[in-house]
């Protein structure tokens, strides 16, 4: 750290003032964090990706090697382990971390091997949920809607006296849908009253996590051998919303056997 412009002390140049708040408190910190990181890692030969900035590439002869960032929490891989070790050492020496080893957690979500590749998985964030919902014990349903999607109205029930913990589930659901696209369409549409959720709406939401009990295990699979065929595919209803007759598109993009988008 260094003395703030306008308080160096001619007389002691060397001294600081004293901190009354955490520098995680700072709304600046992690800009300054990325800033320095960013500028340690690009002198260091990586490229900065355009269409993501929290992803650099580091090209090492034939060899190849990814490092992703969220804030203080970083993945390493490449195609060579010499490599990645190496890169881990040389950020050692510059910052104080800790290698936590073959990835397995990351950001709520769990990497699990798989016979075929990674299971991204996100079984014990939906544990937590149903835990602090008092879900845990729900019976199971088989699918996150009832068939008949007419009746959801925009003025269907009466309006939730305190609608805080809708708001909070239904935002939680919306990060899970990351991992768990089964429920992408019907996490959308609860988000569509979040301004003013009733009772029906309520009931909606406790019936996905009555799903979820029951498909906890379900992830999202990477498979590690795959052709670089890029496939697309898209759909949409006819004004299948009964409020103001819009139609609701959807569409998936697959690179070789991997949902990607």
């Amino acid at each position: 750290m260094a003395q703030s412009p306008g308080f160096i002390d001619a007389d002691k140049p060397t001294h600081v003032c004293k901190l009354h708040k955490a520098i995680y408190g700072l709304k600046q910190a992690s800009r300054a964090w990325y800033h320095e990181l960013r500028q340690f890692l690009v002198d260091s030969g990586f490229k900065n990706s355009h269409s993501d900035t929290s992803l650099f590439i580091l090209h090492a002869g034939t060899n190849l090697l990814y490092l992703l960032v969220y804030v203080d929490d970083i993945i390493i891989t490449g195609n060579s382990n010499d490599l990645v070790s190496q890169v881990v050492e040389y950020l050692a020496q510059r910052f104080s971390l800790k290698d936590l080893g073959p990835l397995s957690y990351f950001l709520g979500v769990e990497v699990v091997p798989h016979r075929n590749g990674l299971l991204l998985s996100q079984r014990r964030y939906i544990k937590d949920l149903l835990t602090r919902t008092n879900m845990q014990a729900a019976k199971p349903v088989h699918t996150p809607l009832p068939i008949s999607s007419s009746f959801i109205k925009l003025s269907s029930g009466s309006p939730l006296s305190d609608p805080m913990e809708y708001r909070a589930i239904v935002g939680s659901l919306q990060y899970l849908s990351l991992t768990r696209l089964d429920i992408s369409f019907t996490v959308n549409k609860m988000s569509q009253f979040m301004h003013q959720p009733t009772d029906e709406h309520w009931t909606l939401v406790k019936r996905i996590l009555c799903y979820l009990s029951g498909t906890v295990n379900d992830g999202l699979l990477l498979h590690c051998t795959s052709p670089l065929s890029l496939h697309a595919f898209f759909d949409a209803d006819w004004a299948g919303n009964k409020d103001d007759y819009s139609s609701t598109g959807a569409y998936l993009v697959y690179l070789g056997n991997n949902l990607i988008s």
